[in-house]
């Protein structure tokens, strides 16, 4: 038996360094090949690091709360197996000898074996194939895998089909405002306080700076999310754009879609309406959808026929905007359960990069926060990026008479070296054309 180093490896598209949130194994600790070792954090997203080794956990060589730069060891094993390298082609199963693991591929000329049962982290439904986030995800919605009816390859249970059965049982906890964790909530006594102070309140004779502020480390997506934006308000010059609307049509129609039984596993809320009018006035004014290009002779427009649109996201660990793929081609219900599966994955703090990346549009929705305006910044890469107001009722006038009437505030920032003044206004008018009149969407 063999003591055998892991390194942190790249787990994302170049990816330099993670943080080391929590471990979930101890030295002493019996583990097996694709057992969850740890959840890291990087640039973009918390991730769960699997086990490339069968054996007895021996040191960890990384405290929670530490970033390490990728080639790190974060830990070692007393190992019998060796870690694998390149795939192999699949063979027909499946007597004791290597072992698999999703995402390093296979020992050369070792053949396949069912791992052993894990001693941590403890699995419920281990009959049931699916890979260690499907089932950490299980575990947060709290849904019993042996009840998910599997779709994947070979039986396998897929995100879409943990996400589905949590609908079903009604499980999506508030999803248009995240979860917020204690820790940056939390106020903590100074060190120096006298015990039984209660917490947050420092003693009135001190007067130690350490009781009076509060450094947090800018790191992870805080890190990344702030450089993006200084980036974004100090290369491109946003001109923003807003009107208010008579929404009580499309709250009225949101009001029809929850009661049906097409969208009975979905959630529904005025953002699906938003995200389709969207869609429908990049479509009518294709500028916003376009990016300023710097080339080696100058500049470019590049104007994207197909719209990865993105919603941005406060998370726990910051800022996300993550996108959906295509959104021109989802009808309807496709595209609110597209909304459902990203709002979900964002709050977990679960996105890939690969959802964060190739943005044409944006939406944020600060009417979740109570906001009715506000004048937010470019998404890097993109011209535009649209902010959605709380709905509210207030007195407005119809056919010459004050009448009380669900009204929100829709605004927009927009490149200027992208878009003139006609073209940013035109694109928000068309929004508040469907919000005031769903029905146009027929068209």
């Amino acid at each position: 038996m063999s003591t055998q180093n892991f390194n942190l490896p790249d787990v994302g598209e170049g990816l330099t360094e993670a943080e080391i949130v929590t471990w979930k194994v101890a030295p002493g600790d019996d583990v097996a090949i694709n057992d969850v070792i740890c959840e890291i954090e990087t640039a973009k997203s918390l991730v769960e690091l699997p086990s490339p080794y069968a054996g007895v956990v021996g040191d960890l060589l990384v405290g929670e709360g530490t970033t390490v730069e990728v080639g790190t060891p974060i830990i070692s094993f007393a190992s019998d197996a060796a870690p694998a390298a390149a795939p192999q082609p699949a063979a027909p199963a499946e007597e004791p000898g290597g072992s698999v693991l999703v995402g390093y591929g296979t020992g050369a000329g070792a053949t396949s074996r069912r791992t052993r049962p894990a001693v941590r982290p403890v699995r419920s439904s281990v009959g049931v194939i699916a890979k260690p986030p499907i089932r950490k995800l299980a575990r947060d919605l709290g849904v019993d895998l042996s009840s998910v009816s599997p779709t994947g390859a070979d039986g396998e249970v897929t995100r879409d089909d943990v996400v589905k059965q949590a609908s079903q049982a009604s499980v999506f906890r508030n999803i248009e405002t995240p979860e917020w964790g204690k820790v940056r909530e939390e106020t903590v006594a100074p060190k120096s306080a006298p015990v039984g102070l209660a917490r947050g309140v420092a003693a009135s004779a001190s007067h130690d700076s350490d009781s009076r502020t509060e450094s947090i480390p800018v790191k992870g997506v805080r890190k990344v999310s702030a450089s993006a934006m200084v980036q974004s308000a100090y290369t491109a010059p946003h001109v923003t754009v807003w009107k208010e609307v008579d929404a009580t049509r499309t709250m009225e129609l949101v009001k029809r879609l929850k009661t049906s039984p097409d969208y009975a596993d979905i959630k529904v809320s005025p953002l699906l309406i938003v995200a389709r009018a969207v869609i429908w006035a990049v479509r009518r004014n294709p500028m916003v959808n376009a990016a300023w290009v710097e080339t080696e002779g100058g500049a470019e427009i590049s104007v994207r026929h197909y719209v990865n649109l993105g919603i941005a996201a406060a998370t726990p660990r910051g800022l996300l905007v993550p996108n959906i793929k295509d959104a021109q081609d989802l009808n309807m219900r496709e595209l609110a359960r597209a909304l459902n599966r990203l709002t979900l994955t964002a709050r977990e703090g679960k996105t890939p990069p690969v959802d964060q990346q190739g943005g044409t549009i944006t939406i944020t929705n600060i009417g979740v926060f109570g906001m009715d305006a506000g004048t937010p910044i470019i998404n890097p890469g993109e011209a535009g990026i649209v902010a959605m107001g709380t709905i509210s009722q207030k007195p407005w006038v119809v056919d010459g008479e004050v009448r009380p009437r669900f009204v929100t505030t829709v605004a927009g920032s927009f490149d200027h070296r992208v878009i003139d003044g006609d073209g940013m206004s035109r694109f928000i008018a068309d929004v508040a054309s469907i919000l005031e009149e769903p029905a146009l969407l027929v068209d």
